[in-house]
């Protein structure tokens, strides 16, 4: 869990670092397209030999320019290669319908805008995409470089200054840019590693605290009982010594049990209370039904502890069920009712069980006590 919300963190701190230069990347592609672009292609429009076609091609521009911006900084993803084609057509028309006089001039817009929307349409993909693309545009122009103007050395040379200028700066922005976002993964994704161990330690660090005062407090009342049997005070033939006996061995074991690595930990507990029982010659029946979910050590602990104290006083037999849903899970003990059993609520119903500090975020533990002539019967039930 901890490597997943790392990646998301990574992601997430990403596409924000990104957020500036998509908006650049953007203002770019549509300043040069209206600040520089429309005015040439205005000044030039009596000259073109169709100048429909050259205006449709810069409304068509537009459009898949603007497409490609509003998924761009919506974070959606737009059918790149399709709208490329179509850039590629303009360009081709573009180049058809422009004169020669003008097929190095702003007025030629297809071959200076061509490398801008094509970096919106594949941005966060792989520069070879990028340098492909901007290969086949310059190919485009070159064919039209020999076509219409001869391939004088002047033109060629004038054409490879020209294929430099525009596709350097894209590829120069999509390297920064990538490289950018994978420094900021990078560092987004070790930070929340970083704080994803430091909550474990902390976890842990409360988890090892939480025992040890629960071990002291074991301790002092097992000791107290050893050091009643040791002075004579306390009778190993009386039930109730038995029972005081048994409730913490029952504890400790459950304690024990608590940091072992187990598919079913309240199980592994549970059985473990149940032993101790058995051990004092009463026969115990534990059904268990269902699969458990992952339940924190408090949860765990406020489902057995009272189970553990009426199991503890059994002396016939008991039945322990447990019944498990991925929302639910109910702990039941069923026994014969002995005189040294307590009653609890005389009403039958307990309290809600919280969680250390009021918090509820594990869910809540209810309690159910009912005891008659003949029967014990105590519940702990878990709602998510």
């Amino acid at each position: 869990m901890s490597t997943e919300l790392a990646g998301r963190a990574a992601g997430e701190v990403a596409t924000t670092v990104e957020r500036g230069p998509r908006i650049a990347a953007v203002v770019i592609a549509f300043g040069w397209h209206v600040v520089i672009n429309l005015p040439a292609v205005l000044a030039q429009w009596p000259y073109y030999r169709l100048p429909w076609v050259v205006g449709a091609g810069w409304l068509i521009f537009t459009v898949v320019g603007l497409i490609a911006a509003a998924n761009l900084l919506h974070g959606t993803p737009a059918p790149a290669w399709p709208l490329i084609g179509v850039l590629l057509l303009v360009d081709v028309a573009v180049f058809a319908c422009t004169p020669a006089s003008a097929l190095f001039d702003s007025a030629n817009f297809g071959w200076a805008t061509l490398g801008w929307f094509v970096v919106l349409l594949l941005w966060g993909r792989r520069i070879p995409a990028l340098v492909a693309v901007l290969a086949v545009g310059a190919a485009i122009a070159l064919v039209a470089v020999l076509s219409v103007r001869g391939g004088a050395p002047a033109d060629l040379s004038r054409y490879a200054m020209y294929v430099y200028g525009t596709a350097t700066l894209p590829v120069a922005m999509m390297i920064a840019v990538n490289l950018l976002s994978a420094l900021a993964g990078s560092t987004a994704q070790a930070a929340a590693a970083r704080t994803a161990i430091e909550t474990e330690r902390a976890a842990a660090g409360r988890m090892h605290r939480a025992r040890r005062d629960r071990l002291a407090a074991l301790d002092r009342t097992a000791g107290a009982i050893l050091v009643e049997l040791a002075e004579g005070r306390a009778d190993p033939a009386d039930p109730v010594v038995q029972r005081r006996c048994a409730l913490e061995a029952s504890r400790l074991r459950r304690l024990i049990a608590e940091s072992d690595d187990v598919p079913d930990p309240l199980l592994h507990e549970l059985r473990a209370c149940a032993d101790v029982a058995e051990r004092n010659g009463v026969p115990v029946d534990f059904v268990a039904v269902g699969t458990l979910p992952p339940l924190p050590v408090e949860i765990r602990r406020q489902l057995a502890e009272p189970l553990t104290t009426t199991l503890a006083a059994a002396t016939r037999w008991a039945r322990l069920t447990v019944v498990a849903q991925p929302e639910e899970v109910v702990v039941s003990l069923t026994t014969a009712s002995t005189s040294a059993m307590t009653s609890e609520p005389a009403d039958g119903v307990g309290d809600t069980i919280g969680t250390p500090d009021g918090d509820q975020s594990g869910g809540q533990v209810e309690y159910v006590y009912e005891e008659d002539e003949e029967l014990v019967w105590v519940q702990t039930r878990w709602r998510a």
